[in-house]
């Protein structure tokens, strides 16, 4: 981890402000009484109570927008943590912003399946439209645009997210036009997933607070799994199937027999063949007989 001297980001790690820093923007909200009970109630949830440090950078990230230098005192003091603990974590993990965000966050996978079917072109378009490169913020506050290298959805490809809610199979035009939604003020519905609301609002959800009236309203709508399962489906249809494992040849004695015997008794559910080495036994954590320090011939235990 490292920190320029000056930045905010250092700041944040160490504490000090002997250099000249960008100051908090004045409309930032302060975080009161209230968040440090909140953080409490998360400390609460974990038998070690560092456990509790992610949610709550989503905690103070859900009343400021990032993890502000006040949020990591913050999570110092509570923890029992110095600073610099809680600035690592902080400056590690992507979610975790280090400079004040835009109302929501569009992130634009470009890792290889998406970039081929038109992610990158998806990015380029936004980024032209909005002023802004990956990591920053519209001169309005509307959008925080950032570059992901994968959202785990390459069935979905293109996909966009919103504050981390999907928008799936999107294309040039489509990602402008949900862009240009935003910044109107509007919330478009997700291709799947909770209903939209902010960076600050998903933040909250994720430090483990309901954002929601209706308890349900973030699972899944039926059928989301749709292009999922497009493999699996054609396979039942066309009457498919993997082949079975190859099986090593035949021998009287050796390895593939005793492999090959292993294989076939655990489709019965029969004990183990004899032969097997103290490895396969007992799952390779004991040192097999003689291959301790001294005792393998190499070593100073053998003349």
């Amino acid at each position: 981890m490292s920190a320029l001297p000056g930045s905010a980001e250092g700041t944040a790690v160490t504490g000090l402000d002997s250099s000249p820093v960008e100051p908090a923007a004045a409309e930032l909200p302060p975080l009161t009484e209230q968040t440090r009970l909140e953080a409490r109630e998360i400390i609460a949830r974990y038998p070690v109570a560092r456990s509790a440090l992610l949610p709550m950078l989503h905690l103070v990230q859900s009343y400021q927008g990032y993890v502000s230098p006040e949020g990591v005192t913050l999570c110092a003091e509570e923890l029992g943590l110095t600073k610099a603990e809680v600035g690592a974590v902080a400056t590690f993990y992507t979610m975790y912003k280090r400079r004040p965000t835009g109302r929501h966050i569009v992130s634009v996978c470009t890792n290889t399946l998406c970039s081929v079917l038109g992610g990158q072109r998806i990015m380029d378009a936004l980024s032209a439209d909005l002023g802004v490169h990956h990591d920053e913020t519209t001169a309005d506050g509307s959008i925080t645009l950032e570059h992901a290298e994968c959202l785990a959805a390459c069935d979905y490809a293109p996909v966009v997210t919103v504050d981390y809610e999907f928008y799936d199979q999107q294309d040039v035009d489509s990602a402008r036009e949900l862009v240009a939604a935003l910044r109107r003020g509007e919330k478009p519905l997700p291709t799947r997933g909770a209903p939209l609301t902010d960076f600050r609002g998903i933040s909250r959800q994720l430090a483990g607070f309901n954002q929601y009236d209706d308890a349900a309203a973030a699972i899944d709508a039926p059928g989301a799994l749709g292009p999922t399962l497009v493999g699996l489906r054609l396979a039942e249809e066309r009457g498919e199937s993997a082949p079975e494992m190859r099986r090593a040849a035949s021998s009287s004695s050796g390895a593939g027999a005793a492999e090959a015997a292993g294989v076939e008794s655990a489709k019965r559910g029969a004990p183990e063949p004899a032969g097997r080495s103290l490895v396969d036994q007992n799952d390779g954590t004991d040192t097999p007989a003689g291959t301790e320090p001294g005792t393998s011939g190499q070593g100073p235990g053998k003349a």
